[in-house]
């Protein structure tokens, strides 16, 4: 980092310092989105119990590693600020840096479109105007309140932080009402019958449903590492690990909790069959109205909040590359309260294109689900990459040997999580993200124009050659029916 960055950077911190608490909140906040209120039918149309228990162990174990390798780069690498992006350009060039950085924030982007798709699908429910969220009508209120969070937030980040907070416990409530009430009414016999998932009980199948479900529990887990997004506003450096692990065991053991009792309480084709958000329909099935009443409300104060925190965290990534020059000069630019309003604004355009594009999906709440978790699937791949190098190149471990083995497993671990996360994905959503990153490699020629620098080494070339061709497989791909939306 440049020695005006850094001086930047301290000039924010000292401005604006958020203790261990509001880190935690900011954690939570991310992750508990539209992924949670989504999970009893998306879980169900790929598996059963015994499916659901395994991925959720696996997409626990994988994430804790990355929460751990998170943490651990946050205290060994304390220079380096926005977490993501900038344990990508450290490891690996500013090119993957940059692509880390913009395939965060377009991730950021397209998840903040699933939840206005979500709102306005919960709506739909009473008002039959906004259908499945992605009618003309809900992409137009959708706008409107895409602007009006934009307003707000340029107001100033740490009063948007303070009001994050007030809303992560407020959408709290519902949720642990939904376990509390869900586990009092468990049906043992309608668990049992949704135990195996399908008719077929081989090792194949069960493992077929669950890779189904990886990119959902990407979707549900993303915000892991809001802690360290937000490094530079951390009271203490020692908080931005202790943030991200413990929100992220609280999030864990309330999603598995969601998604286990939910079989209690209705047959596989019966969630297959609910209208999201599936939890509403599940707690209506035990409670009646009220029940699906109350999870709506809590969905909408949730998500809001959710938006706000993605908002914040993906102009916040924009922002510090710019600062780094990493990113054209214009994204530089601070209000009077210290909002990166140009940063901000760019979010605020894409969120908007991407909901014109719902209008053309057969499905846009998973179309946007699964768009999102692909996309933040390179920066978290990097991000692990760089914690195996720096363990296996001995970086910072010189007189710790014992650390380093640990941290070696880990990262080893977490690499090996977020590649079998790409696999699972499959070569649809890897063609999508192409046609994403390539065009955004725009930025990455004008910020070396402006520093008067060669646009690309030989070894980035080659990357962007392969951005390129993957971008056109893609469109032709959407061109020609093979790839639908």
């Amino acid at each position: 980092m440049s020695q005006h960055t850094s001086g930047a950077v301290a000039q924010t911190s000292s401005a604006q310092k958020l203790p261990l608490l509001t880190l935690t909140a900011m954690v939570v906040g991310s992750m508990v989105g539209a992924g949670v209120f989504s999970l009893p039918r998306n879980f169900a149309q790929a598996t059963g119990v015994l499916g659901a228990l395994i991925a959720w162990t696996v997409a626990g174990a994988g994430m804790l590693m990355l929460a751990f390798v998170f943490q651990t780069l946050a205290v060994r690498k304390p220079e380096l600020n926005a977490g993501v992006y900038a344990y990508a350009k450290a490891g690996f060039g500013e090119f993957p840096g940059f692509f880390s950085a913009f395939g965060y924030w377009a991730s950021a982007c397209v998840g903040n479109v699933s939840y206005w798709v979500l709102i306005k699908s919960t709506v739909g429910a009473a008002v039959p105007g906004f259908g499945e969220g992605d009618t003309l009508l809900a992409v137009a209120v959708s706008v409107v309140g895409v602007w009006a969070f934009h307003f707000m937030i340029v107001r100033g980040v740490k009063e948007a932080a303070a009001i994050n907070k007030i809303v992560t416990i407020a959408k709290l409530v519902p949720l642990l009402l939904f376990v509390v009430i869900l586990t009092v009414a468990f049906k043992a016999d309608v668990f049992g019958a949704n135990f195996w998932g399908g008719q077929q009980r081989s090792a194949g199948a069960l493992f077929e449903q669950v890779k189904a479900t990886m990119l959902v529990t990407v979707f549900v887990f993303l915000g892991v590492e809001g802690a360290s997004v937000y490094s530079r506003y951390a009271r203490r450096r020692e908080d931005v690990g202790r943030a991200t692990v413990l929100g992220f065991l609280s999030v864990l053991a309330l999603f598995a909790s969601v998604t286990i009792l939910s079989y209690a309480t209705l047959s596989k084709a019966e969630l297959t069959g609910l209208r999201q958000p599936s939890v509403a329909g599940v707690l209506e099935s035990v409670v009646g109205g009220w029940g699906a009443a109350l999870i709506s409300v809590g969905l909408i104060v949730s998500v809001l909040g959710a938006y706000l925190a993605w908002t914040l965290m993906a102009a916040e990534v924009l922002f510090v590359a710019a600062r780094d020059d990493d990113m054209p000069a214009f994204l530089k630019r601070e209000n009077r309260q210290g909002a990166p309003v140009t940063a901000l604004v760019m979010t605020s355009v894409l969120v908007t294109a991407v909901l014109a594009i719902t209008l053309f999906s057969d499905d846009a709440f998973t179309f946007t689900l699964k768009l999102c978790s692909s996309l933040s699937l390179v920066p978290y791949l990097l991000a692990a990459g760089y914690a195996l190098k720096l363990t296996l190149t001995r970086d910072g471990y010189e007189r710790e040997a014992r650390a380093r083995r640990k941290d070696l497993v880990v990262a080893a671990l977490a690499v090996v999580y977020t590649a079998f996360l790409i696999f699972a994905a499959g070569l649809e959503f890897l063609l999508l993200s192409f046609v994403i990153y390539a065009p955004g490699t725009i930025l990455f020629i004008i910020t070396r124009r402006e520093r008067g620098r060669r646009v690309f080494s030989p070894a980035e070339l080659v990357l962007f050659v392969v951005a390129v061709v993957g971008a056109v497989i893609g469109v032709a791909g959407l061109a020609s029916g093979l790839i639908t939306i």
